[in-house]
């Protein structure tokens, strides 16, 4: 699998984390940055993360701030891109399961203990498709008009 990571400053720490858990999982990721705690803006890393994922480039993305909802709001305006703020597994799963999520956002501020249980829940849970391909299908006419 394929995986690309960003994070702003306030998710340095929590990246650092999830970076360990995919080297740990064999899987390939490139870090889209930030590299420090030095203040960056948020959206500037959800667009590069977005668009490559969205490109095609990479399975799925991983995206870490303060609250996860910044990151989730910014990637979700690139064309393509299915981002899902969650906080636990139940909602990884349902993210995949459901609605064919192909961002990951975490909370940089709710802590490291339950990062690796989420982060492995939503990148093994496949999707159902069935009556969740159509409604996954009217979010992608959403973005034409």
């Amino acid at each position: 699998m394929h995986i690309a990571v960003g994070c702003d400053h306030r998710g340095h720490n929590l990246k650092q984390l999830v970076i360990e858990l995919l080297a740990e999982a064999k899987h390939d990721y490139k870090d889209f940055g930030t590299n420090s705690d030095e203040p960056v803006d948020y959206p500037d890393i959800a667009k590069k993360v977005g668009e490559a994922v969205a490109g095609g480039q990479y399975d799925y993305g991983i995206l870490i701030c303060g609250t996860g909802i910044g990151m989730s709001m910014a990637a979700n305006k690139v064309r393509g891109i299915r981002a899902a703020m969650c906080h636990n597994t139940f909602g990884a799963s349902r993210a995949r399961q459901h609605n064919n999520a192909n961002i990951l956002c975490l909370s940089a501020e709710e802590g490291m203990e339950s990062a690796p249980e989420i982060v492995n829940t939503f990148l093994t849970t496949e999707f159902e498709g069935g009556r969740h391909q159509r409604r996954v299908e009217k979010i992608t006419e959403m973005e034409c008009s």
